[in-house]
């Protein structure tokens, strides 16, 4: 087993990193997300737009969608319209019409619509960036990370739902990799998880993976040459849609939170890092400020922490902070956060040792 293709999909870029274990060579790239991708598309697109495909990351495709709606005719498959919202009375109240899947393609031919497919792995335009690359287009491996909030059932708040399902796994195996599935093993919930999948079977793969996107980033900070000899660490990833921070210990997560990155200020995060290695946080309070929530399983005291780790996009927030913070770069570049926690995940789950920094 040898050539690892790993990508993070994110809402501002996709973050791609092929490794050749043989050869120790490796290869990244950090491109376009699908979602602005593809949102771009949609603005540009004259006329009534037919949208098929599956459920992706919503956010930016799923405002460019909402807002034609109101002067043209936009119209989804059942299964691409889970994008914009799960519950499809609010899609069509937003406007936007929904067909059964085998509609949709009907109405392709129709000629009353200009068709875009969505998906958050688009198989030509990877193969694209790996020619680009000079790398082959054929893995052993391929492991990707995107943010899934689950389908909770009725009731429950899809954030109350996720935070379950994580502090399930986590009290049975402390470590970020315990959120890592095969793809025959992606809980039902997970359906953007799930479609994600369904898309990578058309790669040409041996296994594929995939894991969520704040529980790559947390592992793959915690590979930070600062950190990875220390006892207790804080880990810190500020992404363009989401920040997530971490308290790990001897390689065990003693706790996490996540927050929207957008409501977070410079103040509240460096509170929420003291808070989170005094195991003081709450996960009822973060989710009434906005956040998404909190884990601890166990407090090491803020004292104890020997470094703080920033990666992401967006930590140029903390620059300025009073914690004594150090800027990461895990296998040394910074965006690589994801795709190199994802990469670690793997290699755990196999048994073939942890990475060496290169």
């Amino acid at each position: 087993m040898s050539k690892f293709l790993m990508i993070d999909i994110g809402a501002g870029t996709m973050d791609i990193l092929y490794y050749d274990e043989e050869s120790g060579l490796h290869y990244k790239a950090v491109a376009k997300s699908p979602v602005l991708y593809l949102a771009e598309r949609a603005a540009r697109t004259p006329g009534n737009l037919l949208i098929t495909g599956c459920e992706m990351g919503g956010g930016a495709i799923s405002t460019i969608l909402r807002k034609r709606a109101h002067d043209a005719d936009v119209t989804m498959s059942a299964s691409a319209a889970l994008t914009v919202h799960h519950d499809l009375d609010k899609v069509r109240a937003w406007g936007i019409n929904i067909v059964d899947d085998s509609v949709a393609e009907d109405l392709k031919e129709s000629g009353r619509y200009s068709a875009i497919t969505i998906c958050d792995l688009d198989v030509e335009r990877l193969r694209d960036i790996m020619d680009g690359l000079g790398a082959p287009f054929v893995f052993d491996v391929v492991g990707i990370c995107a943010q899934d909030h689950g389908t909770p059932p009725p009731g429950i708040s899809h954030l109350d739902f996720r935070h379950r399902k994580f502090s399930t796994a986590l009290s049975e195996n402390p470590s970020p990799h315990a959120l890592l599935y095969r793809s025959d093993e992606i809980p039902a919930t997970f359906n953007r998880l799930g479609s994600i999948a369904q898309s990578a079977r058309r790669l040409p793969a041996g296994d594929v993976y995939v894991m969520d996107s704040g529980m790559a980033a947390i592992l793959g900070a915690s590979l930070d040459v600062n950190a990875m000899d220390k006892e207790r660490v804080l880990v810190l990833d500020v992404a363009t849609s989401h920040t997530v921070g971490a308290a790990i210990e001897r390689g065990e997560l003693a706790g996490f939170f996540e927050y929207h990155t957008h409501d977070i200020t410079l103040e509240r995060l460096e509170s929420l890092l003291e808070e989170l290695a005094d195991g003081k946080l709450e996960h009822e309070r973060i989710l009434k400020e906005g956040g998404h929530g909190a884990y601890i399983r166990k407090a090491f005291g803020f004292e104890s922490a020997a470094v703080i780790i920033a990666t992401g996009p967006k930590r140029r927030l903390v620059e300025k902070s009073r914690l004594s913070i150090t800027f990461g770069a895990p296998l040394g570049d910074n965006m690589m956060t994801g795709t190199a926690g994802l990469l670690e995940a793997i290699r755990r789950r196999k048994g073939t040792g942890s990475l060496v920094c290169f």
